[in-house]
């Protein structure tokens, strides 16, 4: 739907662009999310360092042309990400957005990253919440869970622990995230808590698009679903992605070719992937991370701009020579080994000889 959603605030927002803004319900929470959603691991310096002012206009800028959702984790920056939004979201009216943080990844210490205990997660909850400025958030979600030593971690000390949150009031719904799409299944068929949403990247773009398959089975689950890196973490743009981007060669080098294909018809790739995921409307929100507010207008303008018909003529050409002989190619458990072959060469080093 478009319109004014029950996040619309007289005298706040920008009331004709909120009326562009698409609005879609997420799972069976009562939320009608905006289809683009602001992820704030940009704010936390994460990509490039960032100016605060500069981005305490963005989160104002983004709320008040309509978009009420908002990702963020104490892992963003170390905290900072939640500290940047702390300074913004108190002095806004609470009704305009909705707020979703984490639990269980915070550190740059391998030996300290993870930590899915329940005692750990209760105490993050409490930092988050001071950070943010706020006494409650929408959705409380378990970060990367994949990188627990096992999901029974996960259901049977972060998951109940979370259920205290959410019976606490600090949090009103619950939600699960990570790359692999399998995990999403066996936690939510296993678990005893509700769980509310989910959020997976890089899952529902231009080079992988596995995500579709798992819709209808979310959906009649009742849970939500958070898309999230519709240019798969600088795959699809002019840049490239970053060099510790764990793709395979074989899926860098296709999406590489697809990036000079279309500048050599001067269409930009990354509109291209952005609005690719945003018609997918069976996915409620897409979450787009930027700390510059150059970027948030142009993210914006491919929401209310339709791609016209030589951008849909690249697009269909892309599609074709490119990303669908990827067939969906992704990289499922490359970050997970080298996580933990990390931690092993670390407790290799520390033991002493006797």
């Amino acid at each position: 739907m478009t319109g004014r959603p029950a996040t619309f605030v007289e005298g706040f927002h920008n009331e004709d662009h909120v009326r562009l803004m698409p609005y879609r319900p997420l799972g069976e929470t009562g939320m009608l999310v905006s289809a683009l959603s602001f992820g704030a691991s940009s704010l936390g310096s994460v990509f490039r360092t960032t100016d605060i002012s500069e981005s305490v206009e963005v989160v104002k800028t983004c709320l008040q042309e309509g978009i009420n959702y908002i990702d963020t984790a104490p892992w963003y920056g170390q905290g900072k990400s939640e500290t940047v939004l702390g300074k913004v979201l108190p002095t806004v009216p609470r009704s305009s957005f909705y707020i979703s943080t984490k639990v269980g990844r915070y550190d740059l210490d391998p030996t300290k990253k993870f930590d899915f205990s329940a005692e750990r997660t209760l105490k993050s909850v409490d930092e988050s919440l001071q950070r943010l400025g706020l006494d409650y958030v929408d959705v409380i979600q378990i970060h990367d869970m994949e990188f627990a030593p096992s999901l029974d971690i996960i259901l049977n000390e972060t998951l109940p622990a979370l259920q205290k949150v959410k019976n606490s009031g600090k949090a009103r719904f619950i939600g699960i995230t990570g790359y692999p799409l399998n995990n999403f299944k066996e936690v939510l068929e296993r678990s005893t808590v509700k769980i509310d949403t989910v959020l997976t990247y890089c899952r529902a773009s231009m080079n992988d698009f596995a995500l579709k398959d798992w819709l209808p089975y979310f959906k009649a689950k009742g849970v939500g679903v958070v898309n999230a890196s519709p240019i798969s973490m600088g795959l699809l743009s002019n840049r490239g992605p970053p060099e510790w981007h764990p793709a395979t060669k074989h899926i860098k080098d296709a999406c590489a070719q697809a990036a000079a294909y279309c500048q050599e018809r001067d269409v930009d790739i990354s509109r291209l992937g952005l609005r690719f995921s945003l018609e997918e409307e069976e996915i409620p929100t897409t979450l787009v991370s930027t700390a510059s507010r150059v970027n948030l207008l142009k993210n914006l303008q491919s929401v209310y701009t339709p791609l016209d018909d030589k951008e849909k003529q690249v697009l269909k050409e892309v599609m074709t020579k490119y990303m669908e002989p990827l067939n969906n190619a992704h990289w499922e458990g490359v970050e997970v080994a080298d996580y933990w072959q990390k931690i092993k060469s670390l407790q290799e080093t520390s033991t002493p000889y006797t």
